[in-house]
């Protein structure tokens, strides 16, 4: 998105891009190794032109640095840099929010047609990001459910191997599982292991069972 924002919009010199997850800036990208700097001294101040498109939800603009009485620290660091203007706006997809800033060389370099530019560009790195969330929080899901499964047929396994040394239903099976496990401070998959490894009610009594 920096890259390409560097390449397409007039005027734009360097470009960042940060995104903020629960209120903190979690990952970071320019075109410039420089240029997190600028994010970094607003962070610290506590004010700038990214935190307020942040809040404000709208395109912020900063024409000339060396005017800019809003943001005196980012002015004077821009300034430090050789960042004459910038432009930053917020795009928020989800609970997360994509944040790209244009900055620009010389003073009012970036105008309505940038405006238009960067916010296609945050859009797309919006829809990124939420693609990118959704596909893990599927594979997390997936996870689990595997997991799952594969807790419920050792247990299941278990089970049967207590029915057949004890000549006990399942749900006593299980019963005697929970027991231990509580007992223990095992968890039941742990309790189904053993069993599993014994091979017979020997584990009961070695896992301090004695009913």
């Amino acid at each position: 998105m920096v890259a390409e924002a560097t390449r397409q919009v007039a005027g734009c010199s360097g470009a960042g891009a940060v995104l903020w997850r629960d209120g903190e800036p979690a990952v970071f990208a320019a075109s410039h190794p420089a240029l997190p700097e600028l994010i970094e001294v607003q962070v610290t101040c506590g004010r700038g032109p990214v935190l307020a498109a942040l809040t404000e939800g709208e395109t912020v603009e900063c024409p000339d640095t060396l005017n800019e009485e809003r943001w005196p620290e980012y002015a004077s660091a821009a300034l430090r840099l050789g960042v004459r203007c910038s432009l930053s706006l917020a795009y928020r997809p989800d609970a997360d929010v994509v944040c790209l800033t244009l900055f620009g060389a010389r003073p009012r370099t970036l105008g309505p047609e940038s405006v238009a530019a960067a916010e296609r560009l945050a859009a797309l790195g919006g829809a990124v990001v939420g693609m990118a969330s959704e596909y893990g929080e599927a594979r997390r899901t997936v996870r689990h459910l595997r997991d799952a499964a594969e807790s419920r047929a050792l247990v299941d396994q278990a089970k049967g191997v207590l029915m057949h040394a004890l000549g006990c239903g399942a749900d006593e099976a299980l019963q005697r599982m929970r027991q231990i496990s509580q007992a223990r401070n095992m968890k039941v998959t742990e309790v189904a292991t053993a069993i599993i490894e014994s091979r017979g009610p020997d584990v009961l009594s070695r896992l301090g069972d004695q009913k």
